[in-house]
């Protein structure tokens, strides 16, 4: 995702993690699985290392107005890295666990083009320390750096086993407002009592005016406000019909490709009070508070285990109260990074309307659905396919009643699960511009974007 923003440089050395391979790579041969270093003969005590790498292939129609480098482009054909990323987990003892992830996002050739350096890109994600209070699973209190997240699954994703190509981004609410990609520094507690699987945080949100970006000036409809600093109180709570999900990490997977039998409940919210400002009809300032709520459910279990075929399934409603009339575009590692000059069209708000941009986050309603099929194993061979098909609708304030309808269509070819696996991926979505009068629609847009997947 690309939000024209400039970060600080922040950098590890290159010896570090060096050695950090090295070593990893050398006790490999006790575990073939994984890249660990076994810390007690039993393996329950571990500092391990991970990578991933996503490499997009990509063609857009561009939206009205669309300029790359002071270019009109009716369409693009851009390369990019959507993730790259090296994680260092570890359970040190039987009740202390730590993980950190390194790395950058939405590195294409249009990466802080408008900042002049293209540098500006790695960064710290995760930095959490955890401490498990109970024999079990039961109650971890953990803080730091950390995607811990309340309202939705998709608000603490891992990224590394979804089965779209990409996550619903909406569901990540804040991201690179008031958070680091979704990260954001809590405390917080979680566990799992029975079939309750449970996540309480307690955050201290970034300012907007650090968010790397200029902030929104005050209008009549809201935006993040650069006044006063509010906590932000998260909770997520979900109930488990078959089996458990896993408990080692915050990120929660896209799909278990058979491994497990999941049916879920759960509900999410996120609230800070004055989080948002705006002048109303007299212009006066008017603070409003940050209300999200989520609704929903999650289905992937085996249809048939000799066979190896597997559905899966979500669905999920959200109420997001991001103050009255607030609308922000965005658009996915955005292949572009400018409008005509002449091109007077484009909604006031936050977010650029160019590129792939569409209305992404809004104060409305939206509704998320996907659902997934893992093909039968064939005898010939054991890469796999899996086909998906997901659709957003959105109904945002701002919008004058029109949907948001956001479809995608794909498959997946699953060279060894989700370590290395291709992504074909086909993407439907809306434009619309801003007349004297009112909103318009103004036509749909494609996009075609293959996808290759590396993990370890």
């Amino acid at each position: 995702m690309k939000n024209h923003i400039t970060r600080t440089d922040r950098k590890i050395p290159c010896i570090f993690i060096l050695f950090l391979l090295a070593a990893f790579f050398q006790v490999n041969g006790q575990d073939k699985k994984d890249i660990k270093y076994l810390i007690n003969p039993e393996g329950t005590h571990y500092i391990q290392f991970t990578l991933l790498n996503q490499t997009w292939f990509r063609y857009n129609q561009s939206n009205e107005g669309t300029t790359v480098e002071s270019e009109k482009q009716a369409h693009t054909l851009d390369i990019g890295l959507r993730r790259t990323r090296f994680q260092v987990l570890g359970q040190i003892t039987e009740k202390v666990f730590f993980y950190t992830q390194f790395g950058m996002n939405n590195f294409n050739a249009q990466f802080n083009s408008n900042q002049g350096n293209r540098k500006l890109n790695s960064f710290i994600h995760d930095a959490l320390c955890e401490y498990k209070l109970s024999s079990h699973n039961e109650l971890k209190i953990g803080g730091g750096l950390t995607i811990n997240n309340g309202l939705s699954r998709f608000s603490q994703p891992s990224i590394g086993t979804i089965m779209t190509m990409d996550v619903p981004v909406f569901a990540q609410s804040t991201v690179d407002q008031t958070d680091e990609f979704s990260r954001k520094l809590s405390l917080y507690a979680r566990g799992q009592i029975g079939h309750l699987d449970y996540r309480l945080s307690f955050t201290d949100p970034f300012p907007i005016t650090s968010s790397g970006a200029a902030p929104q000036p005050i209008a009549n409809f809201a935006n993040f406000s650069p006044i006063g600093h509010r906590k932000q109180y998260q909770a997520y709570l979900m109930w488990q019909f078959f089996d458990h999900e896993g408990h080692n990490t915050p990120f929660m997977p896209g799909t278990y490709l058979g491994a497990k039998k999941v049916f879920n409940l759960a509900v999410g919210f996120i609230q800070q009070n004055k989080a948002m400002w705006l002048h109303n009809a007299e212009n006066d300032t008017i603070f409003q508070p940050m209300r999200l709520f989520a609704i929903e459910s999650f289905l992937d279990m085996p249809i048939d285990k000799d066979k190896g075929s597997v559905i899966s399934a979500y669905i999920g409603y959200f109420n997001t109260n991001y103050g009255t009339n607030y609308l922000r575009y965005n658009g996915i590692m955005n292949p572009a990074n400018g409008s005509a000059p002449n091109f007077t069209m484009g909604l006031k708000g936050q977010g650029p309307t160019f590129g792939n941009s569409f209305p992404m986050f809004g104060t409305g309603n939206s509704l998320y659905g996907q659902v997934g099929y893992l093909l039968p194993k064939s005898a010939n061979t054991e890469t796999r396919f899996m086909p998906y098909f997901s659709t957003i609708l959105s109904q945002f304030d701002r919008l004058s009643g029109l949907p948001v309808v956001v479809t995608d269509a794909g498959i997946n070819v699953l060279f060894n699960g989700h370590k290395a696996k291709l992504t074909l991926d086909w993407q439907n979505r809306p434009t619309f511009i801003q007349t004297l009068s009112d909103v318009e629609k103004s036509g749909r847009k494609n996009s075609v974007t293959l996808q290759y997947q590396i993990s370890i």
